[in-house]
Order: structure tokens, then sequence, then C-alpha cells
């Protein structure tokens, strides 16, 4: 029941019909007892030899004044809790802060456990930046080889499930399953994730094994053709690279993406009862290590002087998929988005500029944001499970007037 407990946790999005009365008081209020009272002073930040340059606000005129506001308001509980924030632009981090916050807990009050002081050595559930992460591994997965092409059939590379390819499920490819768009049927956004009616909760309270029970669904729609987001999609996704390749995703992500970037703390800690990883939500990791997938991603595949996934697996990523528009987020602060290789867009004037993004999301907080137009990555981590993910506004109000 813990496990279940845990992985029905990596997806959860709060039942609660957030009023704009209570997003309100979260923003106002924070919690006396824990968040300290603000004294924050920019400081320049020190070189620990992790594969990052680093350098100050001052020497690329970003205003630090801004930034230390957002700090106060944020140890004041102001945007709920935010553990970290981090800011890599031209090729350096150059703000870099950690705050006290609560470790995740079921069973707790607002899913809240201990209360402790995160910093850049603390792994943290990335929960749903998982998939935008899985979708780079795919991506090394054809660039390598072990996968000809995204428009194969998925059968192509599910041997142990030859039985359901059938009632035109033959024609769901690799890059239906990136875009969300496989057409079976999936019932997750917009229904209790306490209950058992919710796939992505009722996946463990049955016999079947995970991949049976997302393939038995029944095809509602023609590939291709319309969103349904399904973390059904993207566990299937992480069965055809162990199937591709005879490595499990853990293992292939850990030889092929994270040692060529120097991340050797990353935990996929979530496993069904028969071994297959929880590819969409299961991934653990530092910001920093965050802040390095973003910057291959800013960088078309590339960090430090090495091509670690090809540019045209980056410009995938950061394209919208056919009508995938308009898509709002449970949860999330951000107006709509739209969606490609499992990555969110999203596009609107800041300042006079069209500013364009792609970012991977996770419940609770969880942010790779990657900015071309500025040259920079954005990365935060929290622990707003039930209530509305604030990163956006931080984002909105301080970080990009400050770097702009």
């Amino acid at each position: 029941m813990k496990i279940l407990k845990n992985i029905i946790s990596e997806y959860i999005i709060s039942e609660y019909i957030i009023s704009i009365i209570l997003v309100l008081s979260l923003i106002s209020a924070g919690s006396s007892e824990c968040y300290p009272t603000p004294q924050y002073s920019y400081h320049p930040l020190e070189f620990i030899n992790d594969g990052f340059e680093v350098d100050s606000l001052k020497e690329w005129n970003i205003d630090s004044v801004l930034l230390k506001k957002a700090v106060d308001e944020i140890n004041l509980g102001k945007y709920g809790e935010v553990h970290s924030m981090i800011i890599f632009k031209d090729n350096k981090i150059v703000f870099e802060e950690y705050f006290p916050g609560h470790r995740y807990k079921w069973d707790g009050a607002n899913h809240h456990g201990e209360w402790i002081s995160w910093d850049k050595s603390t792994l943290h559930g990335v929960k749903s930046v998982s998939k935008s992460i899985t979708s780079l591994c795919i991506g090394i997965a054809i660039d390598k080889g072990f996968i000809k092409s995204v428009h194969q059939s998925i059968f192509d590379y599910l041997p142990d499930h030859q039985h359901l390819n059938l009632s035109g499920k033959e024609k769901i490819t690799i890059e239906h399953l990136l875009t969300m768009t496989s057409g079976l049927e999936w019932v997750e956004w917009g229904t209790s994730l306490r209950s058992e009616k919710n796939d992505i909760i009722g996946i463990w309270f049955q016999d079947k094994d995970p991949l049976t029970f997302i393939l038995e669904k029944p095809l509602i729609n023609n590939p291709g053709t319309t969103f349904n987001y399904s973390g059904g999609n993207t566990i299937l996704l992480g069965e055809i690279i162990r199937n591709a390749t005879n490595m499990d995703l853990d293992k292939f992500s850990e030889e092929y993406l994270f040692k060529p970037l120097e991340i050797d703390s990353s935990d996929w800690s979530l496993r069904y009862s028969n071994g297959v990883i929880e590819a969409g939500g299961g991934l653990d990791l530092t910001p920093r290590d965050m802040t390095k997938i973003g910057a291959m991603c800013l960088n078309n595949g590339a960090f430090s002087g090495k091509q670690i996934i090809s540019e045209q697996w980056i410009e995938k990523c950061n394209t919208q998929y056919s009508n995938n528009t308009n898509i709002f987020i449970p949860g999330h602060a951000s107006g709509s988005h739209g969606y490609s290789y499992s990555w969110w867009l999203k596009s609107y004037k800041k300042s006079g500029k069209d500013m364009n993004m792609y970012h991977a999301v996770g419940w609770g907080g969880q942010e790779i944001i990657i900015l071309p137009a500025l040259n920079t990555v954005v990365v935060f981590t929290g622990g707003n499970y039930i209530s509305i993910s604030t990163a956006f506004m931080i984002l909105d109000k301080y970080i990009i007037p400050a770097i702009n």
C-alpha cells in the first residue's frame, strides 16, 4: 500500500476546485511558524566543478533588486512552497537559491512530510517532468539507431503484447505516444485522482501487467488527431526503450543522457510490481541536474562541447504537434499551452516583445523552463501539491523583467 500511495502521488492533481479567494490567500499569506523573516542579499555563486560555470548578475546587467524581492516574497510564503530557483544565462549559472520546505509525504497534511532545508545536493521528485526526459531518451535511442523512426507502430517494440495489436491499434505510432494523441481511451484529467475510475490510479488496483491494462483500452479517436493527457502513453514509451535497447530506462538514461551531462545522482525510484519503470512521473533529480537538462536543450542538444542529442529532436520538442493547441494544465497558473514531443509550449508578449518558451512541468511546482530568446533556463522545484503552481507567477513578475 505504501508503494501504491507513492505512485498515486506522482500524478495526483488537486481534486479541489481552487477559487480565486484561495489563490489570493496562498499568494498573500505564509506560515509564520515555518518561513523566516526575509533578510536576503544577493551573493556571488561558488564554483564547485560540477560541469557548470558561474557568474554574477552584475556581469549580465540582471536586476538583482527584482530578484531580491522575489526571494523575500518566497521566504514569506507568498508563493506557497518554493524549494529552489535557478537561473542559467548565457551558459552560466547566475542565480541559485534554496528554501526550507517539506519533503513529500503521501499521507501528510498537504502531502507534506519532514521540514528540511533544501540544497543543491538534495534529490527532488520531479513528477511529470519525467515525461519530458523520457522523450529525450526516445530521441537518443533514435539517434543511436536502436529505434528506426517515430513513425513506426508501437507494436514493433512490444513483442509480448502482439495479441492486443487489433481494432486499428496497429496505427498507433511512437510519435502518437510522445504527443499524447494515441487515441486510446484514458481518463486522467478531470477525474478525481483518489478514485479507481481514474486510469492512472486504476492501473494499481488490478492484476494485469501495466502494459496490458493500457493497451486493452479501446481506441476512441484516430491516432494523431486528438490530445488526451495520458501517463499510460509515457509508460509505454519506457518499455519501448527497454525492448529496443535491451536496457531498462534507468540504465539507458544513465548511460546515454545523465553520464554525458555529468549527472551522477538520478533515481528512477518508482516501479510496478513486475519491474516496469513508472516513466511518466517516477524520476528524482537535483535542481542542478534539471538545469543541465535545460542547458542541453537550450544549446540544441549539446553540453560542454558534446552533442548528446540531435538538434532535430530538440526542434521537435519545441515545435507544436498538429492541433495540440489551447491546452490548460490543471493547477498551473500560466494560461493556455501547446504540446510537442512531451514538452509544453507557451507564447506571449512580455515588455512589448514576443516571448516563446518550452518547458517541462511536474506536479507541485517542478519546472524546467527554456527561454531561447533570452538565452536562459529557469528551474524551480516546490511542494505546492494541493494548491496552484506559482512558478510562472514568479517568472512573469520578477525573473523575465529582471533579465529583459
